[in-house]
């Protein structure tokens, strides 16, 4: 293969994720399942030249990357940035590699002060969607594990905040009582509505709510499809509830993967709202590019 312009890293706890970049188009993607969790520092450059060997030149070339990588358990610290700042209010940070093939720079995260919150990787995604939807004001919404609803103005994050809803529903789900209950797959819109509603309504009454789907598999044999979908509604209705303050009144764009941003734009819409969807892999090439654009010591 012919060598890359530069590359684009998005490095999540899960998965890791490469694309080969010309300006700032994609030419090709490669993905592993080495994400930062599963690494230890001395793990993320022998990873990463795994994936894009085959894109490398003699020459060192440019790699920017975000998301684990730059966490205190990643690559290398880089520090966060506290808000009200711009996504990418500083040039990506040149960390050391082994590999004379690399030029390894890596985009910061952000924090928030009170209450204390932090973002790693998701400031790339909000960048991207700037890049691509400028002037927009108002609130992004990026649904996965740890799910982060951001108040953008004047081109800034203002303030943010995050629910640990992805990460509750796969531990309820795979490994307390209801691991019998739910199903690895499947959907029943009409139960995810349902529940939806009752935990918007009703967000103290989740820790009863979320025992009944036990208790109605073993009693009324409740479908596991089903029980996956009302756990989804009564997570995201309680989330919804709590995030409230961000999201009513308010232009609202959801960043996601489509299976994963389907239910929010699904209960953003039955509330009022008409959110914007973006494309979370998009957004984050996007957003690297954005981040590649601050760089000025780099000669290919």
């Amino acid at each position: 293969m012919t060598g890359a312009g530069w590359i684009a890293v998005d490095w999540g706890s899960s998965h890791l994720r490469a694309w080969k970049m010309e300006g700032a188009r994609a030419v090709a993607d490669v993905s592993s399942d080495r994400g930062g969790a599963h690494l230890t520092p001395g793990d993320f450059e022998p990873a990463l030249l795994a994936l894009i060997a085959p894109w490398l030149r003699s020459a060192a070339t440019l790699v920017v990357a975000c998301g684990m990588v730059g966490a205190r358990e990643g690559w290398a610290e880089i520090p966060y940035r506290p808000v009200p700042c711009a996504p990418l209010a500083q040039v990506p940070q040149r960390v050391s590699a082994r590999d004379p093939r690399l030029d390894m720079r890596i985009v910061g995260g952000l924090c928030q002060a009170s209450p204390a919150d932090i973002l790693r990787g998701e400031e790339t995604q909000i960048a991207g969607f700037l890049a691509l939807n400028p002037g927009f004001d108002g609130v992004v919404c990026l649904p996965g594990t740890h799910t982060k609803w951001a108040h953008l103005s004047a081109g800034e994050v203002v303030s943010f905040q995050t629910f640990m809803t992805g990460e509750i529903f796969g531990l309820l789900s795979a490994q307390s009582v209801l691991r019998h209950t739910i199903a690895p797959d499947g959907w029943d819109e009409d139960a995810f509505v349902s529940a939806l509603d009752d935990s918007l309504s009703r967000p103290e009454r989740l820790a009863a709510r979320v025992f009944t789907l036990r208790a109605e598999a073993m009693l009324n044999a409740l479908p596991p499809a089903t029980a996956r979908a009302r756990l989804s509604g009564l997570l995201i209705g309680a989330e919804l509830a709590a995030a409230r303050p961000y999201w009513l009144g308010q232009p609202v764009a959801v960043i996601g993967a489509p299976a994963v941003a389907a239910p929010y734009v699904a209960a953003l819409t039955r509330q009022g709202a008409a959110p914007l969807q973006a494309q979370a892999a998009a957004m984050t090439c996007a957003g690297l590019a954005a981040a590649r654009a601050l760089i000025t010591d780099y000669a290919p």
